[in-house]
């Protein structure tokens, strides 16, 4: 059976009054006579995996300003319905790469070459020891040693101290001993690792709102909260690298905590004071840029023994004579001994509109643990002659010394 057959009617291109009549098969296309052929789109099919939908893609040729642009549209039919969307032709969607957990670095203990004794500091740290026993400084009183007289729990004790330590970042020793009286409140009379990761963030906040960057520490807290109870049995951990593996914990917060909560001396804690005043008095040759590079440098040098100590009495000696703006060189001892002993003094030009500073003709109690022999008798063979030592600032780590005592002195006017 023949196709059907459909008729074309023209006109003549000679004589306008003449119609033609032309047949054509229904599946060819009939072009006018005379007429150009129309280009026509070049098109492509292109086989997807979308679930057996056949896709059709054209590309179209787009001139911009001296450079092609491409624009691909694809056309989706999946079950009859078509759906159209406009995509590029170099857009490809990759699965995001899971992130490699980054590997922390040891804290670097010590230096290749150790640091050179400076020449007078002996004398140069005597002459502040003296005039730290006579003077009363925020750090003596609201220090991140006496967050934990609040805690009977040895544990809630040591993460106390942390705590403090976490919030005492950017923060004078007054804010952060108000946060932390806050925070014990707002948590049930308690700090603890379970308090801190029951409470709501909001309730943290608003405890700690006053400290620097509380926002951040505040998820800090929570963080290494959870760390500490998922890998050290909710307790502060005894070495400088796990503590420095929690959420907002520096070097200086490690080293301060192993020696408040542990009493450890692993290294020297140094915050902004010990680097400021170190190179005030010349220590570092060349000077320190940061206070890591101050501590390595103390650390190659400076006796053992002192390493506990300094921090506390640098800090308080910042805090009142050596400021970081407008230090009070006029009562600073060393300035009087001569530019030797303080290469870094300045004239004081009036300091009567300053803030009083009041340095006590007598000691008060030494900063630190203060060492006391007690001689016990034995009814029976006499006197001992073995001493046994205790400290008198116990802190709750050492709850089996024996002959502790505890000495609190009243904070003078400043």
């Amino acid at each position: 059976m023949s196709a059907p057959v459909r008729l074309y009617a023209t006109r003549s291109s000679n004589n306008p009054a003449v119609t033609l009549y032309n047949s054509v098969a229904k599946d060819v296309a009939a072009e006018p006579s005379g007429s150009t052929p129309r280009p026509q789109r070049s098109k492509r099919t292109q086989p997807e995996d979308d679930g057996g939908a056949n896709s059709t893609i054209s590309s179209v040729g787009k001139s911009g300003t001296g450079r092609s642009a491409k624009r691909v549209k694809v056309e989706r039919v999946a079950n009859g319905n078509a759906e159209d969307e406009v995509t590029s032709p170099k857009q490809e969607v990759k699965s995001p790469r899971p992130k490699a957990p980054k590997k922390q670095k040891p804290v670097r203990q010590s230096l290749d070459t150790p640091h050179p004794t400076p020449e007078h500091w002996k004398e140069q740290y005597e002459t502040i020891k003296s005039m730290r026993a006579r003077l009363k400084a925020p750090v003596d009183t609201m220090g991140c040693d006496q967050a934990q007289n609040g805690e009977t729990d040895p544990k809630n004790r040591r993460f106390a101290t942390l705590v403090s330590l976490m919030l005492s970042s950017q923060t004078k020793d007054e804010i952060t001993d108000a946060a932390i009286s806050k925070l014990r409140a707002a948590l049930g009379g308690s700090i603890s690792v379970d308090g801190i990761i029951d409470a709501e963030e909001s309730t943290i906040s608003q405890a700690i709102d006053k400290v620097g960057f509380w926002r951040r520490k505040t998820g800090y807290l929570k963080k290494a909260a959870q760390k500490l109870r998922d890998d050290f049995d909710s307790d502060v951990p005894k070495t400088v690298d796990e503590l420095c593996s929690l959420p907002g914990v520096g070097p200086k917060m490690a080293f301060l905590a192993l020696q408040t909560a542990w009493k450890l001396n692993a290294g020297i804690g140094v915050d902004v004071h010990v680097h400021r005043i170190t190179n005030r008095l010349q220590w570092h040759k060349p000077p320190t840029k940061n206070p890591e590079e101050t501590r390595l440098n103390l650390q190659s040098w400076l006796p053992s023994e002192l390493h506990g100590e300094i921090n506390h009495r640098l800090v308080g000696f910042g805090q009142t004579v050596c400021l970081p703006v407008g230090p009070r060189c006029d009562l600073c001892e060393l300035n009087a001994k001569g530019p030797e002993r303080c290469p870094s003094a300045q004239k004081v030009v009036n300091s009567k509109n300053r803030k009083t500073v009041v340095m006590s003709e007598t000691a008060y109690t030494d900063v630190g643990p203060k060492v006391e022999i007690k001689i016990e008798e034995d009814p029976i063979a006499g006197p001992s002659t073995t001493p046994k030592l205790g400290l008198a600032n116990n802190t709750g780590a050492d709850e089996d010394v024996v002959g502790i005592k505890e000495s609190t002195q009243d904070a003078l006017p400043m």
